[in-house]
């Protein structure tokens, strides 16, 4: 690693992220001495983990990896207590955590007694992390974690850990070479590149809008506007009203109508040319206030006729959002922020 200097705040999923080769694992690896580091220090609430028993120090962090690293021969509910059993823990203890553990992971208790051939990837995967919840360590490392499996697994898993760290916070250094991934479960992200060199870290959305050089934004992607939209509510966004008969109030009258039920729940779009009023055409689905300016915009582009159907709490709609008016919003937004940035910067 080239003069590293990072530190993981606490209570906070730090993720590193960056290409193959760029120092990720080494320096998620020294943290628990995996690695020993060749010069300078690591720093646990102050200590450094030179002074421990490496061993000792180990037990005490949890360390999940990709393919979650099992034992074979061990049951789920043995391999959830190994190390509470090497802390000392009786086997009955162990055990009962093992349980709670698994139903906090969101698999079965029936799933104790399990060997690990009997599971899937992504339940493999599940008992990986219940394996380092099981000593309640304040800090956690995760390699890869999720990469092993398909896309829709992974998908599950990423927000069955969200909904962990936000009971447990714990503090927590997670490598992954996906973006996506490290903007979507990242408080904070430490964006490396070759040559162990850090480039850039901060918020997931200080790396999508502010992009400290050429590399950072190339690495983020080109879309990474498109993606920022996730980080604002749709709450603002100005919509038309949609009058009893299904017609958006504001709108030369073409004909165009939305189709709802007796609770003014959309069934979807009718008008020339479209679809006849007992089939209408798919919406493509609704967005409520609670939802980002990344599903408005999502939905515009899906909707058959441009515009996106926002509805209440009860599922009634409560008015549409066209192509243009977002854009305008969209547009007023980025001024509003370009302003504020260069008053930042500004000298007082």
């Amino acid at each position: 690693m080239e003069e590293l200097d990072l530190e993981l705040p606490t209570g906070q999923i730090t993720v590193f992220v960056g290409p193959s080769g760029c120092g990720k694992t080494t320096s998620l690896r020294m943290i628990n001495r995996m690695v020993e580091p060749t010069a300078g220090r690591v720093r646990i609430d102050g200590q450094d983990v030179a002074d421990k028993d490496a061993a000792d120090l180990r037990r005490g962090i949890g360390y999940v990896i990709q393919h979650a690293a099992l034992f074979p021969h061990r049951t789920v509910a043995d391999n959830i207590g190994t190390v509470p059993h090497l802390l000392g823990r009786k086997r009955r203890e162990a055990r009962g955590a093992a349980m709670d553990l698994l139903e906090r992971v969101g698999l079965p208790r029936d799933f104790a007694d399990r060997y690990p051939s009997q599971l899937s990837g992504g339940q493999q995967q599940r008992v990986g992390v219940a394996r380092a919840l099981a000593a309640d360590p304040p800090v956690m490392l995760m390699d890869e974690p999720f990469s092993a499996v398909d896309p829709v697994v992974r998908d599950s898993l990423q927000r069955e850990f969200l909904r962990l760290q936000g009971e447990l916070g714990k503090t927590i250094a997670l490598v992954t070479h996906d973006i996506d991934e490290a903007i979507k479960i990242g408080d904070r992200v430490a964006v490396f590149r070759q040559g162990g060199h850090l480039a850039q870290v901060g918020t997931p959305r200080q790396l999508l809008e502010e992009p400290a050089d050429d590399f950072v934004a190339e690495f983020v992607g080109r879309d990474r506007g498109f993606r920022s939209l996730s980080f604002d509510g749709a709450g603002d966004v100005p919509v038309q009203p949609v009058a009893p008969d299904g017609r958006v109030e504001g709108r030369s009258d073409d004909g165009l109508r939305l189709v709802l039920d007796d609770a003014r729940r959309p069934l979807g779009w009718a008008g020339p040319g479209i679809a006849s009023t007992s089939a209408p055409l798919a919406t493509g689905g609704t967005f409520t206030d609670g939802d980002s300016l990344r599903d408005v915009t999502d939905l515009t582009i899906l909707s058959p006729v441009g515009l996106a159907v926002r509805v209440d709490a009860s599922g009634a709609v409560d008015g549409v959002v066209s192509h243009s008016d977002l854009s305008e919003h969209l547009a007023a937004r980025r001024r509003s922020a370009h302003a504020t940035r260069t008053s930042r910067e500004e000298p007082a």
